[in-house]
């Protein structure tokens, strides 16, 4: 089955509710020609689409890395000239998907780690709001299963001036990461946020939750230090 009818039958499933049903179909093709169709659905705005195809496609990049590693390099340099101001694409679920990918596979995430990190770095920032509230789910992603590579990179020295930022939403995550990597010198920030009503979706273990940014602050306090 060629890829442009891999997408017409994966687009549609994208919406299942059950994840685990979408994987078991996504598996029923070659991992390399699901990855066009999963990477159209990270642009997608409709959040029931594009949180599956962040799931969806860590675990297809699991599995071809583990079959084939360079195949797996290839997709990842595609993710990132995506988010390359040079590709003339915004690079939409690129920065969640990196995070997925990296929570899943640990080999991609020694190698691929610090790009993560450099998109909160002057020379890679990544300027548009929207673009790093995906950036921040993608290093809570992988603060919750790689805590230590993450520090290794200076992620939370990089991080920091996110707990400055005008958009509330972009706050809240910096405030969640912090909890995760349990920096207590941010707690003095944090404290400032709790009262803040500001809706925010969260997708965390494969749902989308929703919450506010000054209970994900509060939550982060008390990872911190059980404040």
């Amino acid at each position: 089955m060629k890829e442009r009818a891999i997408k017409k039958k994966m687009m549609p499933l994208l919406r299942h509710h059950d994840i685990e049903h979408i994987l078991a179909e996504a598996r029923l093709f070659p991992p390399h020609l699901v990855i066009s169709s999963l990477l159209s659905g990270l642009c997608q705005a409709e959040a029931l689409v594009k949180w599956p195809a962040v799931t969806v496609m860590g675990q297809v990049m699991d599995d071809i890395a583990r079959a084939d590693m360079e195949t797996a390099r290839v997709i990842m340099r595609r993710i990132l000239w995506n988010l390359n101001e040079e590709s003339g694409g915004i690079g939409w679920g690129m920065a969640e998907a990196m995070g997925e990918i990296m929570a899943v596979n640990a080999p991609l995430a020694h190698e691929y780690g610090h790009m993560l990190v450099s998109y909160m770095r002057e020379e890679n920032y990544l300027e548009l709001p929207a673009l790093q509230r995906g950036l921040l789910w993608g290093i809570g992603r992988l603060a919750m299963v790689r805590p230590e590579l993450l520090l290794k990179y200076d992620a939370d020295g990089y991080m920091a001036h996110y707990l400055e930022s005008s958009d509330l939403v972009v706050l809240g995550l910096a405030s969640r990461n912090f909890g995760l990597l349990r920096i207590r010198e941010a707690a003095h920030y944090i404290r400032g946020f709790v009262d803040i009503s500001q809706p925010v979706d969260l997708y965390e273990d494969r749902r989308l939750i929703s919450t506010t940014v000054g209970a994900l602050a509060r939550e982060a306090l008390a990872r911190i230090g059980g404040e």
